[in-house]
């Protein structure tokens, strides 16, 4: 069952003590309007990118960012492109002004827990852009740090698989192995306490049920 309102108050509260600001949002349509009403305004971005959220997909945000001829998106999902050309896109994007994803967890205490495959969303939440917005769901927060591991390794891991269609023992069972899977997606884990410096990394939770 998704957390109680009182979960997420404490949540709220937990994230804003370590340092992290937080935007509370109804649903994915209030999660647009405080995204561009009061975080990107202040942020003064030239450059933005992104990393793979489906929580972020839903709010509709990326393609008016697209459309913004003031802006230089690096795009670091584009069908057609090389491989070789999507990593070089994601190493730039370490280095933009804003960098917006989702989380695949984040804990009562206000602790965010991430596992990547290659380390890129992982790498610029921790380090790089200058300013970092998170998008999640009220369904990632969990009471601590083992139930964040145990939501990633048999929730959130296993659909991403599936979502992206590859030849992972999790995909096709649903649940984790710990493969040695070529394309395992389970390599590179981020536990952020508090974040450094206070405010660099926003957080628009969400009090609605959305993603993976």
């Amino acid at each position: 069952m998704p957390p109680s309102s009182f979960f997420f108050d404490t949540c709220t509260n937990s994230l804003e003590k370590n340092g992290f600001e937080v935007f509370p949002a109804q649903n994915s349509v209030d999660a647009k309007h405080i995204f561009f009403g009061r975080v990107f305004p202040n942020i003064s971005a030239k450059v933005v990118s992104w990393g793979d959220s489906v929580t972020l997909d839903s709010t509709g945000i990326l393609p008016e960012l697209f459309d913004n001829a003031d802006l230089e998106v690096i795009k670091t999902f584009e069908e057609g492109v090389p491989w070789r050309e999507i990593i070089q896109r994601r190493r730039l994007a370490l280095l933009s002004d804003l960098f917006l994803t989702g989380s695949n967890a984040v804990t009562r205490c206000g602790r965010i827990v991430n596992l990547d495959m290659i380390g890129n969303r992982t790498g610029a939440i921790s380090f790089g852009p200058k300013k970092v917005v998170l998008f999640i769901g009220r369904n990632k927060i969990v009471p601590d740090l083992e139930a964040a591991f145990a939501r990633i390794k048999n929730i959130a891991a296993p659909q991403n698989a599936m979502r992206h269609k590859f030849d992972t023992p999790c995909a096709k069972t649903g649940k984790c192995h710990d493969c040695n899977s070529p394309q395992r997606i389970c390599n590179t884990w981020s536990v952020i306490d508090k974040c450094f410096p206070r405010k660099r990394i926003k957080i628009i939770l969400i009090d609605d049920a959305l993603s993976l």
